[in-house]
């Protein structure tokens, strides 16, 4: 008579077999095995495209650097133009998230876009850099353990120039931006610093993004005549005001000062008009140190058509830096938040702007630069604020 142990074990092996194979996946040997999904949200039309290109090659190129891996594991990438719009925001922060399923997000440049993304990735709990929008609540009120920046918060440009403008002796000035979130953080930040320091703010001017239509208002400033201009512009409408503004005789009689994305990746456009410029930034370029010369040849051998680096293709760089150090230290796993995050706060980023820390809230800790427009490059005049640190006010981690 037969045993009727015998034919189940056959079964039993195959069970314990593919119990074992799916153990194994999710070990440390077996994950560094699989690609590691990279989800990239950038502009890839309008108004901020060459921003959005800038970034992702800064970003490569550090990847590149790391031999194509991240904490062991090769990287894969997967885009999505988000076209600079808030209202797709979420849309498209969900086709990575949940249709590709990625491991990292890295975005984006607009402050409105950057905050869709960022409720995304808490809501999620998947691990994002932004390499760029400066959007105060994405390391304020939305801080958490797998949100961080490579880039800025609006608020340190801002508060550096009013410091700036305030030693320089102006008392009343002007303002003028668009009004999104960017625009609104970065005058709000100049205010503080501004008023502190005894000046006064005439009139805040404004207009819808990305709207470039700047006559009406240049008249206004033109009529109020105050001691200064304060401005926060970038991409395609920097370009269009700073020209803009010299062509209606203003630069001769009002002197003009801006966060530094006014002057950034817009000086051959911009020609004559910026000669002169003085803006803040944590960038700058002919900065001396050795990461930065590096980075600069670097960068130019490997994107030999594309324009020489500038702040946002270090913000991308800084991203893929950032990534390496955290992702080190959870062996690829990009999961383990506390650990990623234990990682990069205790960390020096060894950056083309600088060496920097993160606060708490995971925004950079950093000099912010002051700079004057010299042809075709925004050279430093010295440090308007030394390690500046965002308050990321609401931030409750």
């Amino acid at each position: 008579m037969k045993s009727p142990i015998r034919p189940r074990l056959p079964r039993l092996l195959v069970a314990a077999a593919v119990g074992l194979a799916v153990g194994l996946a999710g070990t440390p040997a077996a994950q560094a095995q699989q690609k590691l999904k990279v989800g990239l949200m950038l502009p890839y039309t309008g108004t901020f495209a060459a921003l959005g290109v800038a970034i992702e090659n800064g970003f490569r190129l550090a990847v590149a650097e790391n031999g194509g891996r991240l904490g062991g594991r090769e990287v894969e990438y997967f885009k999505v133009d988000d076209e600079s719009d808030p209202a797709k925001a979420t849309d498209n922060a969900n086709r990575l998230i949940k249709r590709d399923q990625v491991d990292v997000l890295v975005g984006t440049v607009h402050s409105g876009v950057a905050m869709g993304l960022a409720k995304a990735a808490k809501d999620n709990n998947v691990l994002l850099v932004v390499p760029n929008a400066g959007a105060g609540a994405v390391t304020g009120p939305m801080c958490g353990p797998n949100i961080y920046r490579s880039s800025f918060s609006n608020w340190q440009p801002g508060y550096a120039m009013g410091e700036v403008m305030a030693k320089r002796g102006h008392k009343n000035v002007v303002t003028i931006t668009w009004k999104y979130a960017a625009g609104d953080e970065s005058v709000g930040g100049f205010r503080e610093a501004f008023e502190k320091g005894g000046g006064k703010i005439v009139k805040e001017l404004n207009l819808p993004f990305p709207n470039v239509e700047f006559q009406a208002l240049l008249t206004e400033i033109a009529s109020l005549k105050p001691d200064a201009v304060y401005t926060f512009f970038a991409g395609g409408g920097a370009v269009k005001f700073v020209k803009d503004y010299d062509a209606a005789g203003l630069r001769k009689t009002i002197p003009l000062y801006g966060a530094g994305f006014l002057t950034d990746g817009t000086l051959e456009a911009q020609g004559a008009s910026a000669e002169g410029l003085l803006t803040t930034l944590h960038y700058a370029d002919g900065l001396d140190n050795p990461k930065e010369k590096a980075f600069r040849g670097a960068y130019q051998k490997a994107y030999p058509s594309a324009l020489p680096p500038d702040v946002y293709a270090v913000q991308g760089y800084d991203a893929g830096q950032m990534l390496a150090i955290g992702l080190a230290a959870t062996k690829g796993d990009a999961s383990k938040h506390a650990e990623f995050q234990a990682a990069l706060l205790k960390a020096t980023i060894d950056s083309p702007r600088g060496k920097f820390t993160l606060s708490k809230s995971g925004n950079p800790v950093q000099d912010m630069y002051l700079r004057e427009v010299k042809g075709k490059e925004n050279r430093v005049v010295g440090i308007a604020s030394k390690a500046l640190s965002d308050p990321s006010r609401g931030c409750k981690m």
